[in-house]
């Protein structure tokens, strides 16, 4: 077996692990800012649900790439997920978190991904937990986690709404 096939599928999950690192160290600056602000945290009871699912998936991953194929169209639509995940964090910017955090009277970001989507983050992971396990023809793994982040998302969807939207409305 080449080198090749062994290096680049830990490469690309080298890459992925250390920005979800990055991110997580990111997220809880910004949660704790956000927190020292007067912002609440909602729906905190899914959230270690949330990074089981995250984390298995990339131990999973990590677990089954090694001497697989890598599909470079798929890698690239991989790279394009990576560049919307940084257009939403740039956009969020100090208001991004891997939690639902809400500081209550801030308007709701409305500016980048946000004039077209209103969980373009969501949009984003959906596509990262399918398309990362296909790059390396692991059709199951893109399947399993794709219908336990849906049912994540489902919970996380209707607590964050609720938390942004109808506890903003004026009584």
């Amino acid at each position: 077996m080449p080198a090749h096939n062994m290096t680049l599928p830990y490469a690309i999950m080298v890459f992925v692990t250390l920005q979800r690192l990055a991110e997580l160290v990111i997220a809880a600056r910004n949660t704790r800012a956000l927190k020292a602000q007067g912002a609440i945290e909602i729906g905190a009871s899914h959230y270690p649900v949330m990074i089981a699912l995250h984390g298995t998936w990339l131990l999973v991953l990590w677990a089954t790439v090694g001497g697989r194929p890598v599909n470079l169209p798929l890698l690239g639509v991989f790279a394009l997920l990576q560049a919307l995940r940084i257009w939403v964090l740039v956009t969020l910017g100090s208001r991004w978190t891997t939690r639902i955090i809400v500081l209550r009277g801030a308007p709701l970001v409305t500016g980048g991904p946000f004039r077209i989507l209103r969980h373009p983050n969501y949009c984003v992971v959906i596509g990262e937990i399918a398309v990362l396990p296909l790059v390396f023809g692991l059709v199951w793994v893109a399947i399993a986690y794709s219908l336990l982040n849906a049912a994540m998302l489902w919970v996380r969807i209707g607590v964050e709404h609720r938390a942004l939207y109808d506890d903003a409305k004026p009584a």
